[in-house]
C-alpha cells in the first residue's frame, strides 16, 4: 500500500493530484450537487431549541443531506425534520476532544441514537494515536461501530492534530479497518481544518482499501469555489460514483448560504 512508501513519494503523488484539479469556475450543476452533500452543522455552546429549529428550516430550504447537532438537540432536529429525507447526524463520544473514558463516550452515543440520530460523528483519541497505541484506537472505533449498528458511523481523524501526512494515512487505514462508514477530516474546533493535502491522503487510503467508505471534508470550507476542488479531487481519485450523499459529505455551517447565493445571483 502507498502508506508504506517513503513520505516524499506520497507527497509527490499528492502534489500531482492536487495540481491536476481543474481550475475552472464551479458550474451550477456542481454547486447544486455540493448543496445536496452538506451536513448543515451547528455545534456551538449557545445552541438551543430555537436555533436548531431555524437550522432545520434552512436545511429543508437548501435540501441538504443532513443536519449535524449535539446529542441534546437531536430530538429537536427530529421533530423539525419529520417527514423529510434529511438525515440527523450527531457528534458524540466526547466531541471534540475525545477525552473521556470509553464507557462514558459509548453512553453518549447510545443517548444520541435513542433521541433519534441516524448518523454518529465520533472523534478518535489523538493522544493514544500519537503514542502509537494503534490497537487501542482501533478497538475504540470498533466499539463505536458495534454501538451504532444500523446507523452510519463517521470517524473524525482531526487531521490538523496528527502532525504528518503519514499519520493521516495510518489513522485513515485504522478507521477503515475498524468499520468506519465515513472518514472525516476535522471537528472544526482546531486551528487547522480540512486541507486538500489531508483529504487527498484520505482518499488514497480509501482507494487502496478497496472498500466503499465515504469521505467528509469538514471545517473551513465556506464557499463554492473551495468546495468544488474537494469534489473534483474525489472524482479524480475514486470516480464519479463517490459523488453522492451515501459516500460524500461536507461538514459546514456557512457553505450552504454561500452556495445558495451563488445559484441565485
Amino acid at each position: 500500500m502507498l502508506l508504506y512508501l517513503p513520505l516524499n513519494l506520497i507527497m509527490n503523488d499528492i502534489r500531482k493530484l492536487i495540481s491536476a484539479i481543474p481550475s475552472s469556475t464551479a458550474t451550477k450543476e456542481e454547486l447544486r450537487l455540493i448543496l445536496s452533500l452538506i451536513d448543515l452543522s451547528s455545534l456551538e455552546g449557545k445552541d438551543n431549541e430555537k436555533s436548531i429549529s431555524i437550522l432545520c428550516e434552512k436545511a429543508k430550504k437548501f435540501e441538504t443531506a443532513a443536519v449535524c447537532v449535539y446529542p441534546t438537540l437531536v430530538a429537536t432536529a427530529k421533530k423539525n425534520l419529520n417527514g423529510t429525507k434529511i438525515k440527523i447526524a450527531s457528534v458524540a463520544g466526547a466531541f471534540p476532544s475525545g477525552q473521556l473514558p470509553l464507557n462514558l463516550r459509548i453512553e453518549e452515543v447510545k443517548y444520541a441514537i435513542s433521541e433519534g440520530a441516524d448518523e454518529i460523528d465520533m472523534v478518535i483519541s489523538r493522544g493514544k494515536f500519537l503514542e502509537e497505541n494503534f490497537n487501542v484506537v482501533s478497538e475504540e472505533i470498533s466499539a463505536f461501530k458495534k454501538t451504532c449498528e444500523g446507523k452510519i458511523l463517521k470517524v473524525i481523524l482531526e487531521t490538523g492534530e496528527l502532525e504528518s501526512i503519514g499519520n493521516i494515512r495510518k489513522a485513515s487505514e485504522i478507521a477503515i479497518d475498524a468499520g468506519a462508514d465515513f472518514i472525516k477530516t476535522s471537528t472544526g474546533k482546531t486551528s487547522v481544518n480540512a486541507t486538500l493535502e489531508s483529504v487527498c491522503a484520505m482518499l488514497l487510503t480509501i482507494k487502496d482499501s478497496g472498500k466503499k467508505v465515504g469521505i467528509k471534508p469538514s471545517g473551513g470550507i465556506t464557499d463554492g469555489e473551495t468546495a468544488v476542488k474537494y469534489l473534483r479531487l474525489t472524482e479524480k481519485i475514486l470516480g464519479s460514483g463517490w459523488l453522492k450523499p451515501e459516500l460524500f459529505r461536507f461538514g459546514a455551517s456557512r457553505l450552504a448560504d454561500s452556495i445558495f447565493t451563488m445559484l441565485h445571483i
